[in-house]
């Protein structure tokens, strides 16, 4: 092969993996959830969210879970990325998630009675909790059930 038909095949080796790479990138950013279009979740332990949530007079909701729990993966895939349910939630609450079989959670999961997975916890930004609702919910009845608990039902 002449050098200037390898350096025509190398080139346009070079553009086909160019090519495909750079669709790959944009498939990625497609696929990406933007920050405001699915809930934040503050990370760390619960004496600083809470400590957080007083400081900022915001009540506290808890997605209190397991690895192995099938509807709280499924909580985190469709209902947390609620266009929706993430407005409302990032501008009322500090939102925390805990799983419950791991380090602190192992305590809180005593502390708050929780057996039953996903269960989702709402508390006064002072730290008591005023709602306790188990079992997978969709984004609109995951509204309903921060109203009701900014309501202190």
């Amino acid at each position: 092969m002449s050098e200037a038909r390898s350096s025509r095949v190398f080139l346009v080796i070079c553009l086909i993996g160019l090519t495909i790479g750079s669709r790959m990138v944009f498939a990625q950013k497609e696929n990406r959830t933007p920050a405001a279009k699915k809930i934040s979740f503050v990370n760390g332990k619960w004496e600083d969210v809470a400590a957080l949530a007083k400081k900022n007079g915001k009540y506290i909701f808890v997605d209190a879970y397991t690895a192995w729990c099938t509807p709280c993966r499924q909580l985190k895939e469709v209902t947390f990325k609620d266009k929706e349910a993430a407005e409302f939630y990032n501008g009322n609450f500090i939102n925390y998630m805990v799983d419950m079989e791991k380090g602190e959670g192992e305590e809180l999961a005593e502390k708050w009675d929780v057996t039953v997975y996903p269960t989702l916890l709402y508390f006064t930004p002072e730290g008591k909790m005023v709602m306790k609702q188990v079992g997978y919910v969709d984004g609109q009845q995951l509204i309903e059930f921060g109203k009701q608990a900014l309501a202190g039902k």
